[in-house]
């Protein structure tokens, strides 16, 4: 895909993660919102994956390591075609394949299941590590939130990774400052992110999480780097594209009643029009 194209597939991912919190009545749109470029660009240019053969031996894996902004997630694996759109409309309801979190067992297109945070970084790790001991080509990526890196199981996943050079990772940081309780400084100030990656010898990079030419600049430098994993850093916006949501930490997880949905899905066809016309 090119710039413009990545970025009306951002916007569409963005319409069905709203679509499906709105129609659960809970869920978590900030940080879906914010990370929507990012599993754009993962899942429509940087990544090997086949919506038709979601268990492929030599796929590149993706574990969501901040399991709570699934609908993001969801949306992605939708608009990519591992699973109807339609189906967005059913997150969280009895019965429903799409639950709160990921379900490695019943979603397609999902390689690892998360929740509790802190623990998505480990699996990735090990991933990666099987990679390097099979042989095997595929590369692994891992989405944090800024504020799941207070945890200590990802500064002890880092150590892993970085002692055993796994130069086929990449650890994707979701920095849009905010958390359930505040700003990330208030809550317990990871910062500086990148010097804490460094230290565990990754190779680090800084981008604006929303412009598609930093990313895809990012991501390709990922691959040229040996004998270290990579940590993208990405500053975002939390409810990135709403307009009432930007930078609120109050919709950290929150759902949209009518009134709202009716105006958040208004901002988003605007942004639409407007590439439209580009």
């Amino acid at each position: 895909m090119n710039k413009l194209e990545l970025m009306k597939m951002a916007n569409e991912v963005r319409k069905g993660a709203i679509t499906a919190v709105h129609s659960a009545k809970s869920g978590h749109p900030g940080g879906s919102l914010s990370a929507a470029d990012i599993y754009t660009y993962l899942y429509f240019e940087e990544m090997n994956v086949d919506s038709k053969d979601p268990k492929k031996a030599d796929r590149d894996r993706f574990v969501l390591s901040k399991g709570h902004t699934a609908p993001g997630y969801y949306a992605t694996l939708a608009n990519k075609g591992f699973f109807p759109v339609e189906d967005l409309t059913t997150l969280r309801k009895v019965g429903s394949y799409l639950q709160g979190h990921p379900d490695m067992k019943h979603i397609p297109g999902v390689d690892m299941s998360s929740g509790s945070l802190g623990q998505g970084i480990s699996a990735a790790v090990g991933m990666a590590i099987s990679a390097k001991l099979n042989d095997a080509s595929y590369r692994v990526y891992t989405l944090l939130g800024d504020g799941e890196i207070q945890e200590g199981q990802v500064w002890e996943a880092a150590m892993l990774a970085g002692h055993r050079k796994l130069d086929n990772l990449v650890v994707i940081v979701d920095n849009n400052n905010l958390q359930i309780d505040g700003t990330v400084e208030e809550v317990n100030s990871p910062y500086p992110i990148d010097k804490k990656f460094e230290a565990f010898n990754f190779h680090v990079i800084n981008i604006d999480g929303h412009d598609f030419d930093a990313i895809d600049a990012a991501f390709k430098e990922a691959r040229e780097i040996k004998g270290q994993p990579t940590a993208i850093i990405a500053k975002t916006v939390k409810g990135k594209g709403v307009s009432f949501m930007e930078n609120q930490v109050s919709w950290h997880g929150s759902a949209p009643n009518d009134e709202q949905y009716a105006v958040a899905m208004a901002d988003l066809e605007k942004v639409g029009e407007a590439l439209c016309q580009k």
